[in-house]
């Protein structure tokens, strides 16, 4: 008996020893295929930075992201690329999207009811808040799960509420983001868990965070650290924090941040989309694929090269190649413009961010019809040194392109033609607004039509004066008034009503007796 216990003690001492040789054996394993995070993110530094290869730009910090961009968050501009149109994992960033579609389609005060199918829709160990079958928040206390502690499930419960199904939300996001412009985007979760066909870019996602970042609601939920939701008979108490270090009274806090929000998976790795503000200048900067916590590091590197190497200049007040003077015409140098339509001006409110030294007067530009839509029937674009920059819309003055709308390939026929006919080369072509042309024309035709009757009434006045000075001088004649002075001694003269009529009538008798005495008979004289 004592045999058989010894034996089986043996063959259990073996056991363990084999699967301790076993575990030792994965173990080694599994650590010798970990890739080596901080070292990738340490070469990736070395990787080309594409503005930095523009001749003059202001030379870009080298950064351990695999994909990173720095937006202007008014025009678009980018003032940092690198690998913005790769696409790679979103992670939780994609919350961005997530509630931009949710203030979009929703009072934030409508309640929603969290389904069990919203809970368990994501894994057990993702983030989330705790949430509760059957439990009932408004939207906006979605949104501070959302975006505070990045709660999958408050997703998912959101995505219900508006569209029915998380699937059908997701359809609203991907929508959205093809109307913002996004062309490397697709999303396949409300939440951003990891999925091989759920991607995006830096670009996309800094296109995404500039319409993000317009509402002031969610700028205030993406810049809080914190929020306590008390048990209000709807809901449970929630205890919300946030793990970014960009806010206050954090590890790399950042005075001029306006939101800012963090994601993570294991393939997505660190990925951070923020916004920030300094000196009327917003920027949005996205951060993807880098190593906690660089991804802070890169953002703050990133802003600071913005705000520090570029300042704001306004495109209509300093635009001298085109004639923007007079709202009824848009002329330039050499240029046709694709419309016979009225033309108002470039838009005031376009803008550029110029490094840093850099003139207006330094950039080339060039006209573009691009379908840009009413009131813009194209585009002046602006460049420096051959990088493109912005743009300034053309404006039409109705809302509609009339019928005579010009394409470019007619215009520039036209323009060929023209040419080929004797014009001068480098002539002007300058627009007409068509109605204010009319419009002259009429005011023209009027202040004709006035002269000549005008220049009929003042004839006729003419003659009858003419008339009356004839009269007055065969009067002086007949009188034997040689002079105007003589003709007034005979006015004064002139005897009063009752005399002349009595002196006429022995004028006459005395013509009279002198008649007869003429008509004497020279036979009758006696001598």
């Amino acid at each position: 008996m004592s045999t058989a216990k010894h034996v089986s003690k043996r063959i259990f001492i073996i056991f363990v020893l084999v699967l301790l040789t076993f575990n030792n054996i994965f173990t080694i394993d599994i650590h010798a295929d970990e890739p080596d995070y901080t070292a990738e993110a340490e070469e990736r530094k070395s990787e080309k930075v594409d503005t930095n290869e523009v001749p003059g730009w202001p030379e870009g910090p080298a950064i351990g992201a695999e994909s990173a961009i720095l937006m202007d968050a008014d025009t678009g501009e980018i003032l940092y690329a690198k690998n913005i149109d790769e696409r790679l994992y979103p992670a939780s960033t994609t919350k961005l999207m997530t509630c931009l579609v949710g203030i979009e389609n929703a009072s934030l005060d409508e309640l929603v009811t969290v389904s069990r199918e919203a809970i368990f829709a994501n894994e057990a160990d993702g983030s989330n808040m705790g949430l509760k079958e059957g439990e009932q928040l408004t939207v906006e206390e979605l949104m501070y799960g959302i975006l505070i502690t990045s709660a999958n499930e408050a997703c998912n419960a959101l995505g219900e509420h508006i569209s029915g199904s998380m699937d059908g939300y997701v359809a609203l996001m991907n929508q959205k983001a093809a109307e913002l412009g996004c062309v490397n985007t697709h999303f396949v979760t409300t939440n951003g868990l990891q999925d091989d066909n759920h991607y995006s870019s830096a670009r996309d996602l800094a296109l995404i965070g500039r319409e993000f970042f317009k509402y002031d609601l969610l700028c205030r939920l993406s810049s809080t650290a914190y929020y306590s939701m008390q048990d209000n008979g709807l809901h449970d108490a929630h205890e919300l924090y946030s793990k970014n270090k960009l806010y206050k009274n954090r590890e790399y806090a950042y005075e001029y941040l306006v939101g800012s929000k963090t994601g993570f998976t294991s393939v997505a790795r660190q990925t951070l989309v923020s916004c920030a503000e300094k000196d009327g200048i917003r920027l949005i900067c996205v951060i993807m694929k880098e190593e906690t916590p660089y991804q802070f590091e890169d953002t703050i590197a990133l802003f600071n090269y913005g705000f520090n190497n570029f300042y704001r200049i306004n495109i209509a007040s300093n635009e001298t190649r085109y004639d923007i003077s007079h709202q009824d015409f848009f002329s330039g140098e050499s240029t046709i413009f694709e419309n016979t339509a009225p033309v108002i001006s470039l838009d005031t409110r376009a803008s550029l961010l110029l490094p840093n030294g850099t003139d207006f007067s330094a950039l080339t530009s060039d006209v573009t019809y691009d379908g840009t839509g009413a009131p813009y029937f194209g585009n002046v674009n602006y460049y420096f040194n051959g990088y493109k920059l912005g743009s300034a819309g053309i404006a039409f003055a109705g809302e509609e392109a009339p019928d005579n709308f010009m394409t470019l390939d007619e215009a520039r026929a036209a323009a060929e033609a023209e040419s080929l006919s004797g014009n001068e080369t480098g002539k002007k072509t300058v627009i007409v607004n068509i109605w204010s042309v009319i419009k002259t024309i009429f005011i023209i035709f009027v202040i004709i039509v006035f002269v000549i009757v005008l220049w009929t009434v003042g004839k006729v006045y003419w003659n009858k004066y003419k008339k009356k000075i004839r009269w007055k001088k065969r009067f002086r004649d007949s009188q034997g008034i040689s002079t105007r002075r003589d003709y007034n001694k005979s006015k004064r003269r002139r005897p009063s009503r009752g005399t002349s009529s009595v002196k006429s009538s022995e004028s006459k008798q005395n013509r009279k007796s002198s008649k007869k005495r003429n008509d004497i008979n020279f036979n009758d004289i006696k001598f």
